[in-house]
């Protein structure tokens, strides 16, 4: 009996184990999978779930089935994007740390580090090759000055790089902006289309009592109470990866206004 106990819940522990590894640099899909049905079997606990889909039509079947898979979806992208987001700004924290503490613009970008999932290094990056290419001679030398257009197609390649990144963070999001204006409507669907076949139903049966329609009654609206266990958890978790999303784009921004102070401050001429 305990050991039965002890394995009811995988999700859980795939839970536990994805909140103590930090550092992971990936998130196994699997587990992600295994989170998601268990939060959705947590939630519909303490009802009988399978008289209700034994009275439910084929068509709310259908609609929950759908609802089902959407959830599914939709809390997989939202812990996929909370970890991604977390690494992003812990990342962005470190470098810039680093960045600040560096007297030229190229100082990171001689070293070559490998790092990933730190946008503002992806910036950085792309910003600093531009930059070398513009500032390296047939010999292998570098120039120590640059001209003020060749300072400009820097600060846009920079200004693409925040862009491209941005683009990144968010990619994914829609999912979550679907399920909330998306679920409640397919949930009524469900609920109107069943409540019309009961009162069909009834209306050909010549009788109308309790009994005859509570079945009916309570398989459709199974489909409404479906549509919003997707629709808000999306909507919380939705909101809270767009302020941080928000707050990141934010920060790259500034992040990308002072590399292009300091590209102009250590290469453009005094007299420019």
């Amino acid at each position: 009996m305990e050991e039965k106990s002890g394995n009811s819940l995988p999700w859980f522990s795939a839970l536990v184990r994805h909140f103590w590894r930090a550092d992971d640099k990936t998130i196994d899909r699997t587990e992600l999978m295994i989170i998601s049905l268990g939060i959705l079997a947590a939630a519909q606990g303490g009802t009988d779930l399978g008289f209700i889909w034994n009275k439910a039509t084929p068509e709310a079947k259908v609609i929950i089935v759908i609802l089902g898979i959407l959830s599914i979806g939709a809390w997989s992208m939202m812990i996929q994007k909370f970890f991604q987001m977390r690494r992003a700004a812990k990342y962005n924290g470190f470098f810039e740390t680093e960045f600040r503490q560096q007297e030229g613009v190229l100082g990171i970008f001689d070293r070559r580090l490998p790092v990933e999932g730190c946008p503002m290094f992806s910036v950085y990056t792309d910003g600093c090759n531009d930059l070398e290419a513009r500032l390296r001679l047939p010999d292998g030398s570098r120039r120590t000055r640059l001209s003020i257009k060749s300072i400009e197609h820097v600060k846009r390649q920079v200004e693409g790089a925040v862009a491209r990144e941005s683009l990144r963070l968010e990619s994914g999001l829609i999912l979550l902006a679907i399920a909330v204006s998306g679920g409640p409507f397919m949930g009524l669907l469900g609920t109107v289309w069943g409540v019309m076949d009961t009162f069909g139903g009834i209306a050909k049966a010549g009788r109308a009592d309790l009994t005859a329609m509570a079945p009916g009654v309570a398989a459709a609206l199974v489909t409404t109470v479906a549509g919003l266990l997707v629709a808000i958890p999306s909507m919380f978790g939705y909101n809270y990866l767009v302020h941080t999303l928000r707050v990141l784009t934010v920060e790259l921004d500034n992040f990308a206004q002072t590399l292009a102070s300091k590209m102009e401050t250590e290469f453009l001429p005094d007299d420019e």
